[in-house]
């Protein structure tokens, strides 16, 4: 039996849990989808095969609890910094400096890959939700905004914090690229303000 290194078993479970879904972010990143594998992620969190599949019942099940890791915190803290700001223009604001902020801690790495990915129906559907829920304040400032095309003008900006995002985690400058990403949205938004 494996020893047990934690205070109770119910927390030994919670830490090989999240060691496995560490390991299996990882993999996602550095190899793609198909590195994702049950044995793959055993290994590389240091636990047999076997072990994992007393937390996950396959690769696409560890793919999901990813995805179902990989949006929560990022939505609450963006949830929470838009709690108090009213107006339009100051949410969109708020808005790319947090997505951006994320962004350099890594938070998105492995929504990432999962977008860039070939996943399982089951995976895309709830994928695609999680991106609506990101999305929705962003959409909501815009439309409020008023902004004109307000879908193709959404999909743009998207592109354009898609740019940003992929240059903070290629190395460049946070506070740089914060500001010149809002200078392309302001820009977008104000016809509309």
């Amino acid at each position: 039996m494996p020893r047990i290194k934690a205070p109770t078993v119910a927390e030994h479970r919670v830490r090989q849990r999240e060691a496995l879904l560490n390991a299996a972010k990882e993999l996602l990143i550095e190899g793609g989808v198909s590195a994702v594998t049950p044995a793959a992620v055993g290994a590389a969190a240091g636990l047999s095969r076997p072990s994992v599949y007393e937390y996950f019942s396959s690769g696409a099940d560890i793919l999901t609890a990813v995805i179902e890791d990989a949006f929560p915190r990022g939505n609450a803290e963006l949830q929470s910094a838009l709690d108090s700001v009213t107006s339009p223009a100051e949410r969109l604001n708020v808005y790319v400096r947090v997505t951006l902020r994320l962004a350099a801690e890594g938070v998105h790495r492995p929504a990432a890959a999962l977008a860039a990915a070939q996943l399982p129906a089951e995976c895309l559907a709830r994928l695609s939700e999680l991106h609506r829920e990101q999305a929705a304040p962003f959409l909501e400032a815009l439309r409020d905004l008023e902004v004109p095309e307000l879908t193709i003008t959404a999909r743009l900006l998207r592109g354009v914090l898609e740019a940003a995002m992929a240059a903070i985690e290629s190395g460049a400058s946070l506070p740089v690229v914060t500001e010149r990403t809002l200078v392309f949205v302001r820009s977008a938004v104000a016809r509309a303000e």
